[in-house]
Parts: C-alpha cells; structure tokens; sequence
C-alpha cells in the first residue's frame, strides 16, 4: 500500500491503495515513511507519487461514514499529516500522477514544489460542491500556499484545473507528460537534497508560523 524507497539522496514514497484516500491505516503508513526520512542522515529529499491515475482523492468518506463519532479526531490527524510535511526537514516534491482532489490536492500543496501529469487528471478543490467546508487548518494551509484570487477561485468554485492550468496558476512547478512525472520530480529533489534540513525545517516552520498553529490546533476551530 505505501513504500518507501531510498535512491540516492532523494527518498521516493510511493502511495498504492486505489484512489490513496487517507484510510487510518494508509495516514499511519505516510507517517512512519515521515518518521524514516526525518530520522535519516546525510543530504536528502521526498518526492511523493502516487499510482495509475490516482495522486489522492483525499479524506476517506467512506470510513468516516462508518465512525462518525470519531470526526473531529481524523480531522485533526488528516491535518497533522499535512503540518508534518510542512515541518519536515528536507525538501519535498509531489509527483502528481493522476487525480489531486480534496485532501489529495492539499497533500500535493503541502510540498514544496508539485509536478503534474498532462494528459490525465485534475487538481481541485471540490468541498463546495460536496455541501463540505474546511476546516481552518486546511483553509490556512490552502491561503499560504496559493495567491489569494487562486485560492478564492479553487475553493469558491471547485475549478478543475488541468496540469498546464494549475503550472500557470502557480499550483504546480512543471506539467510534463506521464512518463516524466516522477523522473522530473525525482531530479527536482535531487537538485534540492543537499540543502541543510534543519535550517529548511526552521525556514518553513517561520513562514508557515500561522497555517502550522491552525493545522496543529483544535481540527474544527
């Protein structure tokens, strides 16, 4: 389901379980693959990929529709997996491979660069038409990370954006062709690995001072 593979300086974390929703299961296998990369020594980096023509669909409805009474905490464990890649220190890519929706777009957005697959999959935002809203870790995560008329656009429509749209909306750092998804993220990784990650964690964990308190706080404000 979730494998982790070092080449090199450059991890490769590999999400294989369908539609990769965030299953308590699958957000515990993500989690120890942090704990391993965080924990590793020498020059390093994560490129994030996940299979066929699913990056991630996001929260796992179907789970929650089976333990509702345990919303607020997946929430904020869903939320703490995003502030853990915005803490980790070393750089990180997402291959986008296919289909970034929901919570799989806000993964992709929590790295610090994205490469997005042109002829096969969108990213978006669809919580407005699913009768869902954010929770405010998410909403600091998305407003951080895009311009602000692209997040207002993203999260008050529900745009699909295609790769090339999302490379112009400043959503993704290159759109390339299937096949050189995760060969350009991984030499995008590659070219970053050497930089030193604790400065880079302390960097980011500046930047994102406010989305990281949201993320780390109270999942439904």
């Amino acid at each position: 389901m979730i494998d982790l593979q070092r080449d090199g300086d450059v991890f490769v974390l590999h999400l294989d379980a369908g539609e990769n929703r965030f299953g308590p299961d699958f957000l515990g296998a993500v989690e120890d693959a942090l704990d391993t990369v965080a924990k590793a020594d020498g020059p390093r980096a994560l490129v994030t990929v996940g299979t066929g023509k699913f990056f991630s669909n996001g929260l796992d409805l179907e789970w929650l529709g089976e333990h509702g009474d345990r919303f607020e905490e997946y929430l904020g464990r869903v939320n703490g997996l995003f502030a853990r890649f915005l803490e980790l220190p070393a750089p990180t890519v997402a291959a986008v491979n296919g289909h970034a929706f929901a919570g799989g777009g806000m993964l992709a957005l929590a790295h610090d660069f994205a490469v997005m697959r042109t002829d096969r999959g969108y990213f978006c935002l669809p919580e407005v038409d699913l009768g869902m809203t954010f929770t405010p870790g998410m909403n600091a995560l998305i407003t951080a990370r895009l311009s602000a008329a692209v997040a207002h656009e993203a999260m008050i429509t529900g745009r699909r954006y295609t790769a090339e749209e999302a490379m112009a909306a400043g959503i993704v750092r290159r759109a390339v062709a299937q096949d050189e998804v995760l060969p350009a993220a991984v030499e995008m990784a590659a070219g970053l690995a050497g930089k030193n990650g604790k400065v880079l964690g302390k960097i980011r964990r500046d930047m994102y001072r406010a989305a990281l308190a949201a993320l780390n706080g109270p999942a439904l404000g």
